[in-house]
């Protein structure tokens, strides 16, 4: 079996993954808590994957980890966090090696998530593939002729904070009007004075007139910026997923607009949009593909 993590702001999933990279056959979620402190929550990492071990009975041959925010994925370290405060410099890696006496390997959970989907799920059998999740944030990972790609000292590349409109809002990341900030589920909320992004979906659906201004905006912004992806890499798949992108039928025509309009130098045509393949276990499925990737291939 492979063990499998997923770290995310608000929740990790802590699971077990069969041999091929391809089922969960165990699946636990726990609130990330940061208030408690990195070394405690880690510890609860270690004895949830403990008791999913118990549970579906086995030996672990490795440890595939996913991680928001910046990650070291050659060294294992885990970088600067803005929602988890004192996870910066852990390696967690040797954490998982120490505990489990297996090799582990660890990447940005969006890198993670677009391998399981180009292994596993919608960009299958592709050369070049980006995958895209829309929530909360914005995010996603890019595969090149086949492989992961990485920038300088092995960072990941932040789709999410390109800039769309440098007169937008301001963003943690120091931007101003990059696509999360404009695009993401909290931003369309705010736009429609709304709390989530599903409230203003459902009075859009019911022909709420502010909700429904709100969803022309989001179209335009997903637009732009699936089109800046589209004319940069031109890739055979863009697989779409998130919270967000529960609702495309919502935004999708003026999607299309956009990107009809705006990538003129490209063969955009050839660049087909799907829903991510993978749902609720694309964490954990990335995660176990992370091992496969640095052990197996």
């Amino acid at each position: 079996m492979i063990g499998a993590i997923d770290i995310g702001g608000t929740k990790f999933a802590i699971g077990i993954v069969d041999d091929s990279g391809s089922e969960v056959i165990a699946h636990t979620e726990i609130a990330s808590r940061p208030e408690l402190g990195a070394e405690a929550r880690i510890s609860k990492i270690i004895d949830t994957l403990r008791e999913s071990m118990m549970q579906v009975g086995g030996t672990l041959r490795g440890i595939g980890i996913g991680c928001t925010g910046p990650v070291y994925p050659l060294t294992g370290e885990v970088g600067k966090i803005e929602f988890l405060p004192g996870w910066e410099g852990i390696n967690l890696v040797q954490k998982m090696e120490g505990a489990f006496g297996v090799s582990a390997a660890i990447e940005n959970d969006a890198d993670a998530a677009a391998l399981g989907e180009y292994i596993q799920g919608a960009g299958k059998g592709m050369d070049n593939f980006i995958y895209l999740t829309v929530s909360t944030g914005i995010g996603g990972g890019i595969i090149i002729n086949k492989g992961l790609y990485r920038g300088a000292d092995g960072s990941h590349p932040e789709i999410g904070h390109h800039v769309i409109d440098p007169a937008g809002p301001p963003c943690f990341c120091g931007a101003k009007g990059c696509w999360e900030s404009l695009a993401s589920g909290p931003a369309l909320a705010r736009r429609a004075g709304r709390s989530t992004a599903y409230e203003v979906c459902e009075e859009a659906r019911h022909g709420n007139a502010q909700a429904m201004a709100a969803i022309e905006q989001e179209g335009l912004y997903l637009g732009l910026g699936l089109a800046n992806l589209i004319t940069l890499f031109v890739p055979d798949v863009i697989a779409l997923g998130g919270g967000v992108i529960q609702s495309l039928e919502l935004f999708e025509d003026k999607i299309n607009e956009i990107i009809r309009t705006t990538c003129g130098l490209v063969p955009f045509e050839k660049t087909r949009l799907v829903p991510a393949a993978l749902g609720r276990d694309v964490g954990l499925i990335g995660a176990a593909q992370v091992w496969k990737q640095r052990f197996e291939r």
